[in-house]
């Protein structure tokens, strides 16, 4: 028989982070003890006031279809929070639709926006699913590739040689995945100013927003003057909330760009779940207190593991700015990042994410998350260090 698959999904690869968590699944299973700085989500629990809404949604009947672009109450509490904490100003009728998952909202913006041959800018290292998801929209990765050298900035003289007739959009991603790091005012200018010379539309994602540290402070691309009218920003409750099982997004832009993603979600999963929208909203407007004590949990392993990195023989990294990553520079080693991380998780039985997965420049890192117990880290750290020590 011919070969059925489509071109786009043979052009892309497996998920390289979940490729790392089965293994260490699979490994567990054998009864190997894995310390896993693997993950890509909270180690702590969804609160219970947040579960609690969801069950009690349940019991109450509400577990049919609602709107595709929301329940009214959860887009009404999100146009509050936008306003409040981000500088965005979103009317709930027509500037949000919540999606199920934050990498659903990516791929419905990229669906309905780009076009055959559009090209799309993404700064690498980068998440492994932003290219993923635009050849799957059809459209083409550009790849602006950022050095460990200068803490991966975002520069005018690296970013302008690669724009083209055909550029379409920008993806930013800040805090970052992999790298931790938050951009600066000098960086969103840098992407600003050409966006909008340009006419390029910027899709922000800013999943990791509450996760800063030591006085970091994110900002939103969509609140930056000239910004509001060619900006979707992408966000979701799984890492601030520790809802990653939940799969609850959202896209925010204005409804001109809405209105073409809200067909997009129509005609494939048509709602995000009617019950964890409910959590949803309990999230936004119950207490924060579990949310801070966890960020506060990160904000102390964040130093544990940074020294503890920098310890370890041809290993060196800067203090992550946000998120729960570091991403050390392992070059020092004379390992690529696929021999390093196979090495740890053969002789350290430690999981990590060798940084070639997020794109070419990442090779020569690893991608270590703190998203674990503080027990764990320092076990792993030491077992680490007794393989190249």
């Amino acid at each position: 028989m011919r070969n059925m698959a489509a071109a786009r999904t043979q052009e892309i690869g497996p998920s390289a982070t979940l490729q790392v968590a089965r293994k260490a699944r699979e490994l567990r299973a054998q009864g190997v003890d894995v310390v896993d700085f693997g993950p890509g989500e909270p180690d702590f629990d969804t609160p219970r006031h947040i579960i609690d809404a969801a069950c009690d949604a349940m019991h109450h009947g509400f577990t049919h279809y609602v709107p595709s672009r929301g329940v009214k109450e959860l887009l009404e509490a999100l146009s509050e929070k936008l306003r409040k904490e981000n500088g965005i100003e979103a009317n709930p009728e027509t500037d949000i639709i919540v999606t199920p998952s934050g990498k659903q909202a990516l791929l419905e913006v990229l669906m309905a926006v780009v076009n055959p041959g559009d090209e799309v800018i993404i700064f690498d290292p980068s998440w492994v699913s932003y290219e993923a998801c635009i050849r799957l929209a059809g459209g083409i990765p550009v790849k602006v590739a950022l050095s460990f050298e200068d803490n991966f900035a975002i520069t005018d003289d690296k970013f302008r040689p690669v724009l083209s007739p055909a550029t379409k959009a920008i993806i930013v991603n800040s805090p970052n995945n992999p790298t931790g790091r938050i951009l600066t005012m000098d960086e969103l200018n840098v992407i600003s100013t050409v966006a909008q010379e340009r006419d390029l539309l910027v899709v922000s994602d800013e999943m990791y927003e509450k996760m800063a540290y030591e006085g970091h402070v994110n900002r939103s691309m969509a609140a930056l003057p000239g910004m509001l009218d060619r900006t979707v920003t992408l966000n979701g409750f799984s890492k601030s909330y520790a809802m990653t099982g939940w799969r609850l997004g959202y896209a925010v832009a204005p409804a001109v760009i809405m209105r073409e993603v809200l067909k997009v979600q129509e005609h494939s999963v048509t709602c995000a779940a009617s019950f964890t929208q409910i959590g949803g909203v309990a999230a936004l407007k119950g207490t924060q207190e579990p949310i801070e004590a966890m960020i506060a949990e990160f904000g102390r392993r964040r130093e544990v593991i940074a020294q503890g990195l920098n310890e370890l023989p041809g290993v060196s990294v800067r203090k992550p700015e946000g998120t729960f990553y570091a991403f050390p520079s392992i070059r020092g080693t004379g390992l690529s990042s696929t021999e390093f991380a196979a090495l740890m998780l053969d002789k350290a039985h430690v999981a990590l994410t060798p940084g070639v997965a997020f794109g070419e420049a990442g090779e020569g890192y690893v991608r270590t998350s703190f998203a674990t117990s503080m027990e764990d880290i320092q076990r792993g750290l030491r077992r680490m260090s007794e393989v190249l020590g």
